[in-house]
């Protein structure tokens, strides 16, 4: 097959939405419709120690949440399809932010009864930043919830969206008889059995046919027909230019546990979705078709095989033909790296891969050499923005409760704060190590990630931090700065990177260190020009 043809066979696309809306199960269901599984966990039952197929980590399985971005690839269709599932939970912000940097398209999970919520309404605003296309999925349509209705208003209202239904429920609840998929002009008949693949469908072009009474009763039939009258009149046609252009968003209806409506999702999906897009670097646009390889890291899992305490960085194929053994630029480095067992994923089985695509998601054994945001390419000098380190809302001291263990310990915490989970900063003044996280919880997870990988246990002391600031070095020769670096010494750290940041303790007293040194820049995120 030809590098431009395997290149439009590709979507990449993300899972998003607020916890327990679904996002997990619906991951399953497509791939059980892709035939990359053959029975779905059961996400949320702890009884049956069968986790989601997405959910590698023993936390997330003892938990029942996902806190990492997994990656599942699968053919349908004669498409490849790359899956990035992020985690819901606001304390995991972060690592969903930057796989945004990495998809072409999304999918929003949205629970009938709760509607659009708050860590939705915060993922969108991203990806309508970045104009991604997204399609939302209405989940738990066998569940009493509110109006089809009422849910595509607070869609269009709370997240800003214009939507166009391309299926629609009948009825709900206990009501839900199945579904009219507006895109297709058919109905699927509710079984209400999950263990079935895929249930009855019946082709109706004409809603208006006496079968239909037949197939779902008179009531419902004519309940659909007006429901259907209604979106015609309400919401405009489904155009494909404005999908991709991040103008308008299909709607589909469905119930991901029983594998209802997720195939007409995918269906739909695998035909309107983008193919790999053009990605902007700090240099210039750079375009899938080019013939020379590119590509980001925009993720770092440690131990993803405990056993072998492996590193594995993730790369967002861009541009050209990534090929295992060939050397490719570590363009922060300037140095030349060779890879010879680049993997492609199914959660956490991996496949060594010799030649991967724009769109595809490699991922490379990494001994240090990587940090998130670093570009490979076959030589040119490229920067690919846009994956920057966002300023913490939670500090904590680090320390070590096992003194004979010290070396586990700094390198736990090394590894684990290379994948971005949190951020470290290191006082000027006595040295003491600062953890800083986006969410309480992740404070757990490196607990028991220490403990669980590297066999090094820590205790956290709390500190009082309002925001974490990165100082403009700009400057750094005026006598305004070196005074304000004496001057505030014991609210200074380090990065990890290097970098200075100020810790300040409270936003009156972040507001006078700005008027009192108003020279010196600071800034909430790590990425600065």
């Amino acid at each position: 097959m030809s590098f431009l043809s395997e290149i439009k066979r590709r979507r990449t696309f993300g899972i998003i939405s607020h916890p327990d809306a679904g996002k997990t199960t619906l991951t399953e269901k497509l791939l059980l419709f892709g035939g990359a599984i053959q029975e779905a966990g059961a996400v949320k039952s702890n009884k049956i120690k069968k986790g989601a197929t997405s959910d590698f980590m023993e936390i997330e399985r003892q938990r029942g949440i996902s806190v990492a971005t997994s990656v599942l690839a699968f053919e349908y269709s004669d498409k490849k399809i790359n899956i990035l599932d992020t985690p819901g939970h606001k304390d995991f912000a972060e690592d969903t932010f930057r796989t945004l940097t990495a998809v072409d398209s999304v999918i929003v999970v949205i629970d009938v009864a709760k509607g659009v919520e708050e860590q939705t309404e915060k993922l969108v605003e991203v990806c309508r930043m970045r104009n991604i296309p997204m399609i939302v999925f209405i989940n738990k349509m066998d569940r009493e919830g509110k109006d089809a209705f009422d849910l595509l208003d607070e869609v269009e209202q709370k997240l800003n969206l214009k939507v166009v239904p391309l299926s629609f429920p009948i009825g709900m609840g206990y009501d839900f008889k199945g579904i009219y998929n507006i895109w297709e002009k058919n109905i699927n008949l509710f079984s209400g059995d999950n263990r079935k693949n895929i249930e009855e469908t019946i082709e109706i072009s004409d809603l208006q046919a006496p079968e239909l009474n037949k197939i779902i009763g008179d009531r419902a039939a004519n309940q659909l027909r007006e429901n259907i009258e209604l979106v015609d009149g309400i919401y405009p046609e489904f155009d494909k230019e404005a999908y991709l252009a991040g103008n308008l968003q299909p709607v589909f209806f469905g119930s991901a546990l029983n594998n209802f409506g997720v195939r007409e999702l995918l269906d739909c999906f695998v035909d309107i979705a983008p193919t790999p897009r053009a990605k902007q670097s700090e240099e210039r646009l750079v375009q899938p078709e080019e013939d020379k390889f590119t590509g980001f890291v925009f993720k770092i899992h440690a131990n993803m095989d405990p056993n072998h305490r492996d590193r594995l960085a993730f790369i967002k194929i861009v541009s050209g033909k990534f090929e295992r053994n060939k050397p490719y630029l570590h363009v922060r480095n300037g140095k030349k790296l060779k890879f010879s067992s680049p993997n492609a994923f199914f959660a956490e089985k991996k496949e060594i891969v010799d030649v991967s695509y724009p769109g595809d998601i490699v991922g490379i054994h990494d001994t240090g050499n990587f940090k998130i945001g670093d570009t490979l390419t076959e030589g040119e000098t490229i920067n690919y923005k846009g994956i920057p380190s966002f300023s913490p809302e939670h500090f904590r001291y680090i320390n070590n409760a096992d003194p004979l263990k010290s070396k586990q310990l700094f390198k736990g915490i090394d590894q684990l704060m290379d994948e971005g989970v949190a951020q470290l900063f290191t006082l000027e003044l006595n040295g003491r190590k600062v953890i800083g996280t986006v969410g309480a919880l992740q404070y757990e997870v490196i607990q028991y990630r220490l403990e669980h990988e590297y066999g090094a246990k820590c205790t956290y002391e709390n500190l009082n931090v309002y925001k974490a600031c990165w100082v403009d070095p700009k400057n750094s020769k005026t006598d305004e700065y070196k005074e304000f670096i004496r001057v505030k010494q014991r609210f200074l750290a380090k990065d990890k990177q290097n970098q200075l940041v100020f810790l300040a303790d409270s936003a009156f007293s972040l507001q006078m260190t700005q008027q009192t040194y108003p020279s010196i820049k600071f800034h909430y995120v790590s990425e600065f020009e």
